[in-house]
């Protein structure tokens, strides 16, 4: 992939001859604890966001040297760096590991077999990059009854095919399960003495420094964990303690200080007296007045690395004489936690009825590239259909496609970041795409279509059991869908740049509980898309060269084939 010669004065329509600065934003203030149901604000309470027209912001753009810069609001806070989510980081090829052990299918249930060949594999050495070998599941139909599990690092499993001719793993049994789990053991744990106050008054979104009361204690290296609290101060700024009532008397969760802490997963990569530098940037502002944040070293011994799932063709299976709503069958394909560096690629699924591939909270540096997840089979209703689920940080979907989704590229609750879903499509959507349980941070949906649903980040109120504010910090770029809502929550933002389709209405702002003044999203260029055409891929070229844009890139990208 070549650079584009590109001229300064912002990033701009790739239909404009001469570039032109279109990456305003700002709007009004933002909203917070002084909010009501109603939508007012006492505007002292957050003054990081502007009046309406008080500043033009050049979110993104080019300098004279073709090189992106960003633009900051009055309390320092720009668009993140998302180029370190994948494999190793971002930018590193993933490896094809050499086979140690093959599996023929057999008569019946296979599961056993391929547990004890990974169990085999999992007993061996790593070599000098980690790995201790790949089991080949050759060409064949496999039966599983139960699931096949690693908890060792260094262990690919890999089929010859997603194709019907290819290795066809198919879940049998009436029981909801994952079919593939990678998942090592425990949590994280904090080393005892190590945690350090952040004594700044404000950290803003996309910092990657920041003043501790004694960094004497930190070196280069060292893997932390900066943690900011979810304090009673803070849900209330952002309404989330008065969340309305359901028509319908379910019961609604209001939110309460704990559960969405955030805790992201960083090395230290300078210090400098009191001053940490981390080596990526925080996807949420640590505010003194909810509660400000703090960085401790951590240890994590039972997560485990360097695992892959791949090239294979996986089957729930369907009792005969069951409906398209059917859900005593196989749940989940792969599902992952407890790892870094890993992946799943080169993946089809069939009829399971959450996902095909799960990426769960303690998983890092993880891509998902080159999967379709096709004709799932279960009720079109909550917690199910959600075929690439983004969780843990530093993580990439890339290439993946899905059909008759409800919850396509969504994500958990307190998801960190940053993550990045690259270059897919939700087609025949049933539901919208975007983050969606609870206050997941620095998203970036990149060249993500949906044409027959939508696209959204707004406040969901009461919608399940209370999920409130989905995300915060999310960024929509060069997205096209049926309809893209944006809303931002008081405390951060949320951006729509270079996306196309029809600016919908939210859900609350048509039932009366605020109006589209209240949490306006900054929405740039809408209806024609910019360049870069791709936000990470670029970033990944500035930060790590071209060599590493077409380590993770080696392939045409289209949608569905």
């Amino acid at each position: 992939m070549k650079m584009r010669n590109h001229s300064p004065g912002g990033v701009f329509p790739a239909s404009a001859k001469t570039p032109r600065n279109l990456l305003f934003a700002g709007f009004c203030l933002w909203l917070a604890a002084g909010c009501t149901e109603s939508g007012s604000v006492d505007a002292d309470i957050d003054d990081h966001r502007t009046h309406p027209g008080a500043e033009s912001i050049d979110w993104v753009s080019y300098d004279a040297e073709g090189n992106l810069v960003y633009g900051r609001d009055a309390r320092g806070n720009r668009i993140p760096d998302f180029s370190t989510a994948g494999y190793r980081g971002g930018g590193v090829a993933i490896p094809d590991v050499p086979v140690v052990e093959e599996v023929e299918p057999g008569e019946g249930d296979d599961g056993e077999r391929i547990q004890a060949a990974i169990d085999r594999v999992a007993g061996r050495s790593p070599d000098s990059d980690g790995f201790r070998g790949a089991v080949l599941l050759k060409r064949g139909t496999y039966e599983i009854e139960d699931q096949v599990r690693i908890s060792h690092g260094g262990i690919v499993l890999r089929g010859e095919g997603q194709g019907e001719d290819g290795t066809v793993v198919i879940g049998t049994g009436n029981t909801q399960r994952a079919l593939i789990v990678v998942e090592g053991a425990g949590e994280w744990e904090e080393v005892a003495g190590s945690r350090q106050q952040i004594v700044d008054a404000y950290v803003p979104v996309g910092a990657t420094g920041f003043e501790v009361e004694d960094g004497h204690n930190f070196e280069v290296g060292d893997a932390v964990i900066v943690h900011r609290p979810s304090t009673e101060e803070w849900i209330s700024a952002i309404g989330m303690d008065r969340i309305p009532e359901r028509h319908d008397g379910r019961p609604v969760r209001q939110w309460t200080p704990g559960p969405f802490d955030l805790f992201f997963d960083r090395t230290v990569a300078e210090v400098s007296g009191n001053r940490i530098v981390i080596d990526v940037p925080l996807t949420m502002a640590l505010d003194q007045r909810f509660g400000g944040g703090s960085v401790y070293q951590y240890e994590f011994p039972g997560r485990i690395e360097n695992v892959g799932v791949e090239n294979m063709r996986g089957i729930a299976e369907i009792a005969e004489g069951a409906d398209a709503e059917s859900e005593d069958h196989a749940w989940i394909f792969v599902r992952f936690d407890r790892l870094k560096n890993g992946w799943i690629r080169d993946i089809t699924s069939y009829h399971f009825g959450f996902a095909l591939a799960q990426v769960a909270g303690r998983s890092k540096w993880v891509t998902v590239q080159d999967s379709r997840y096709l004709e799932p089979v279960s009720e079109i209703r909550g917690s199910r259909r959600y075929p690439f689920h983004v969780g843990g940080q530093q993580n990439l979907f890339q290439r993946l496609y899905s059909e008759e989704a409800r919850r396509d590229f969504s994500t958990g609750r307190a998801v960190a970041g940053p993550n990045v879903v690259l270059d897919s499509e939700a087609y025949n959507a049933v539901n919208y795409t975007g983050p969606h349980h609870r206050w997941a941070t620095g998203v970036l949906y990149d060249n993500v279509r949906v044409p027959h649903e939508g696209i959204r980040v707004q406040n969901r109120l009461n919608y399940g059991s209370g999920h409130g504010w989905p995300g915060a910090n999310i960024v929509f770029w060069n997205c096209s869908a049926e309809e893209i809502i944006v809303e931002s929550p008081p405390t951060a933002r949320n951006w729509s740049i270079g996306s196309k389709g029809r600016k919908g209405e939210p859900a609350f702002v048509r039932n009366g509980h605020h109006s589209m003044d209240d949490f306006p999203g900054t929405w740039i260029s809408h209806g024609e898309h910019v360049e870069p055409r791709s936000l990470y891929l670029e970033q990944l070229r500035e930060r790590s060269g071209e060599a590493a844009v077409d380590n993770i890139a080696d392939r045409p990208f289209s949608f569905a084939d």
